[in-house]
Formats: C-alpha cells, structure tokens, sequence
C-alpha cells in the first residue's frame, strides 16, 4: 500500500480510490486508523468520488514518531496529503479528534485545497471547560486523567473505550462484539505514547479556527454519543461556522459511521451532491 512523506520526515500510509470525481478526504478518530473508513468507502466510491483515507502519525500503519502530536503539526500532516496527491476542491471529513486537523487547516491558513467540510463526532469547538468555556465536557483534569489511563495501561484503555465508542446509556452496545473487536484491533496498532498524547490535545481550544471556515460545512453527531456529548461539540459549531448544518442521527454512538453506516453514509452523500 502507498505512502507519502511529511516536511519533518514522518512517513503517512494513505489509501487512494483514484478516478477523476471529487476528493473525500476522510480523518480517523481516536484510536484508529484509515482502516475505521473501510465499510463507508465503497458507497462513497460507488456515487463517483476519489476517496482517500490516512493513517495519523502514532496511529496504524504511519511512523510513529517522538513529536508531533499537536493539531498544528496534525494540520500540516493532512495538508501534506493533499499536496501530495494534488488534490484540489477537496471535501474532507474529520471524525471525532479529525476534526481538530480539519479546523486548525482553516486557522492556520492551510485550507485553500479545502471546498466543504464535514465534522462526524466531532471534538470541536472546545470540549475543555474553562472560565470562558463553560459549556464544554469537562476539565483539563479529566483529560490528562484519561491520558495517564491510557500510559498505565494501553490495552486495557482501549478496550474500555471501544466499549464506550459504540455504546449509548439508553441501549448500551450499538454493534456486535466482532465489530468492537475489530476497532479494538485496529486501535491496539496505535503507539501507546503518542495515543496518550493525542488524548491530550482534545483539550484544545478550536473555536478561533472554527470561526475561520468559510466553505459550506456540515456538522453529523449521534444523539446517544457517550465519548463526545452533542451538545458540549457539534450542537454548538452553528455559533462558529457561519455556512454549517447540523444532523443528529438519533440513537447513535460515537461510532455512527459503522453503527448506523447507511444513515450516516446518506448524510455526507446527500451532502456532497448538493455542492457547487
């Protein structure tokens, strides 16, 4: 399979359906890889977009580097995929941590290959609580919590929290055990320190480079998101992204794009096929 390398050295794996129809650049969640996409890639190939998948620095089969694991580095990381493939009048789709990448390439000035966005899950705006955040998730605290969780014990961080991104209060597992199995596999590839790292950095305050999009934007959460609550994320972006939608798919978990893959996949096509 293909790679592409980094400014700073980093070696990406990435996926490319190749054709002439427009890019869909998806970014993985957190503990995952580009191999998360693998059930949706085929409705998006089959409606006639090249769709690429990249596996983040840490994460599957990309480098795993000592440094990196800031969304300005992240930003550019995706950015150098889209340069490397000459991609132009892309769509891109960060998912959960993606759209960290996804928001900072419009703050940091990097977005100019970037025609529509789509946020699934998102952590964005700011999911940290602060004096002047106080509709977020929860502390910085909380978040180094899970961080030095997840140091002391990598795999059985992960396996808790696959539990958690396909589960819901109401209904708890949305999927069967072999699917959460599956993400526990891909999620185990990950480097257990640069996984920790990247936990993090969901503290980062977006909202600036949210208010930086300017291309039409659609925003997808799962009303029965345990990892990501709706409302302290998605239900907040139209406050920041002036050309945004926002589309609850009820019942979901975090991992709606394979609990709910039809709903979900229907959402960004419908999506897709209204832009200029």
């Amino acid at each position: 399979m293909p790679d592409l390398v980094t400014d700073d050295g980093t070696r990406l794996h990435y996926t490319d359906t190749g054709g002439s129809g427009r890019p869909l650049v998806l970014v993985h969640g957190w503990p995952l890889s580009g191999e998360a996409f693998a059930g949706n890639v085929p409705a998006f190939r089959d409606a006639g977009y090249r769709v690429v998948t990249y596996d983040r620095r840490g994460f599957g089969d990309s480098d795993k580097p000592a440094a990196g694991y800031d969304y300005d580095t992240l930003s550019a990381d995706l950015a150098a995929v889209l340069e490397t493939l000459d991609l132009t009048g892309a769509a891109v789709l960060g998912f959960s941590m993606g759209g960290g990448e996804l928001a900072r390439s419009f703050g940091a000035g990097r977005a100019g290959r970037i025609a529509a966005a789509v946020f699934s899950g998102s952590i964005t705006p700011a999911l940290c609580v602060t004096d002047d955040n106080p509709d977020g998730a929860m502390p910085r605290d909380g978040f180094d919590q899970m961080a030095a969780q997840c140091r002391a014990d990598h795999a059985g961080f992960l396996d808790q929290f696959t539990g958690w991104f396909f589960s819901t209060e109401a209904g708890g597992l949305q999927v069967d055990e072999a699917t959460r199995q599956e993400a526990l596999r891909i999620g185990l590839r990950s480097d257990p320190e640069a996984a920790a790292r990247c936990i993090e950095i969901w503290a980062t305050d977006l909202r600036a480079d949210c208010r930086a999009i300017d291309v039409p934007t659609l925003v997808i959460h799962g009303t029965g998101d345990i990892n990501v609550p709706a409302a302290a994320s998605s239900a907040r972006m139209a406050g920041y992204v002036q050309d945004s939608r926002l589309e609850l798919i009820d019942g979901a978990p975090h991992g709606a794009n394979v609990s709910h893959a039809s709903q979900w996949e229907r959402l960004v096509l419908d999506f897709l096929a209204a832009l200029p």
